[in-house]
Order: C-alpha cells, then sequence, then structure tokens
C-alpha cells in the first residue's frame, strides 16, 4: 500500500479537475482518498492503494482534464494532521 498526498499547481480550478479525479480514481480502481480546492488556487489529492494504481493516478493528474494546464506536482509529507480528511477505504470524493 502507498499513500500520496500531492498538490498539483497550474490552471487546476474551474476546469472539472476534481470531477476528473474522481472519475480517473474510479477508472483505475483500488484508489481511496479525497480531492478538494485549496485557497491559493491548487488542487489537493490526498490517496491510498496498491503502488501500481497509485502511480498510474499521479501520472494521469500530470495530464490532467482537457481544459486543464498542469504546471507542476508537489509531493507533500504524510503528515498526521487531525484538520485533513481522514482516508475512508474504498471512496475516493470530492470535498
Amino acid at each position: 500500500m502507498k499513500e500520496v498526498y500531492l498538490k498539483i499547481k497550474g490552471r487546476v480550478q474551474g476546469v472539472g479537475f476534481r470531477r476528473w479525479a474522481e472519475r480517473q480514481a474510479r477508472q483505475i480502481g483500488a484508489i481511496s482518498g479525497w480531492v478538494r480546492n485549496a485557497e491559493d488556487g491548487s488542487v489537493e489529492i490526498f490517496m491510498r492503494g496498491q503502488n501500481e494504481n497509485i502511480e498510474q493516478m499521479v501520472m494521469s493528474c500530470y495530464q490532467g482534464p482537457w481544459l486543464a494546464r498542469v504546471d507542476k506536482i508537489d509531493f507533500l509529507p504524510n503528515i498526521t494532521n487531525f484538520f485533513l480528511p481522514p482516508i475512508e477505504d474504498g471512496i475516493f470524493e470530492r470535498i
């Protein structure tokens, strides 16, 4: 199992990135987590799953939906933070 916390920067809000991420996670399968818009204009994804599935999802995020422009993806440390929503097994959702 692998757990990854991403901060995706570029033109990623207002272009359907969160909806796309939900569909992508469902299509790849066996990915739990969430996606949300951040106040700084980026999109954050916190996810957990099998290594291959997570790697495939990360690679997909570099492309994003067709209206998006991904400039950079930062891998944030997996900090246990009581302010971050927990990952619920079997669910990938927009928050």
